[in-house]
């Protein structure tokens, strides 16, 4: 075996280390974020959160830990709620930002859904980063890498809707009931699809 090979299997090696790591952490974040009430999501979220950001740390340069590591922090936000999230949802933007530099997609524009979500949630200045205009530029981004998409079109939609655009609002629900499911996240996806619904009825 050469050297070159030798880096090359060395290098693979590493790079599926992480991916099985990953797997779990999302299967694990799939489960409680659909099996869980939201208020007995915070634990087992904070130890995910942990454990991501440890996994990103290993590997600084991979983007889709960071977003992972975003997803999770932004989840484990809205299970705290209050002003006892803003950490969580600081970490999670920071952590997706990073991610983006990497990687301009953020992983087939997951990260820029999870960021519209944070700054449309998130307390304006001075508490936090809460930001209207920024939440749809985010969501905007988003819909350019993947339109049809399920979490982005439903995010946007519930956006719209508390900004009384209501037509708008209409259009993205649809959207995102239409969606199809991504493999590995089919129950997180078919949550969306049934909150996307009870949306389109309020409207």
């Amino acid at each position: 075996m050469t050297l070159v090979t030798l880096s090359a299997c060395l290098a693979s090696s590493v790079a599926l280390a992480w991916q099985g790591e990953l797997d779990q952490l999302k299967n694990r974040w799939e489960s409680v974020t659909t099996s869980s009430a939201l208020s007995a999501q915070e634990a087992p979220l904070t130890a995910l959160a942990a454990e991501a950001h440890e996994l990103s740390s290993a590997n600084p340069n991979v983007s889709e830990l960071l977003v992972w590591e975003g997803i999770i922090e932004a989840s484990l936000a809205k299970a705290k709620g209050g002003l006892g999230a803003l950490d969580n949802a600081k970490a999670a933007r920071r952590a997706l930002e990073r991610a983006i530099a990497l990687d301009a997609n953020g992983l087939d524009g997951s990260a820029y859904v999870t960021l519209g979500a944070l700054y449309d949630r998130a307390p304006g200045w001075p508490v936090a980063f809460g930001d209207d205009d920024k939440a749809e530029e985010m969501f905007k981004r988003a819909l350019t890498i993947r339109p049809g998409g399920i979490d982005v079109n439903y995010y946007y939609a519930a956006y719209l809707a508390d900004e009384g655009r209501d037509a708008e609002a209409r259009q993205h629900a649809e959207k995102a009931i239409a969606g199809a499911v991504r493999a590995g996240r089919e129950a997180s996806d078919q949550a969306l699809k049934a909150e996307a619904r009870a949306l389109l009825n309020e409207l």
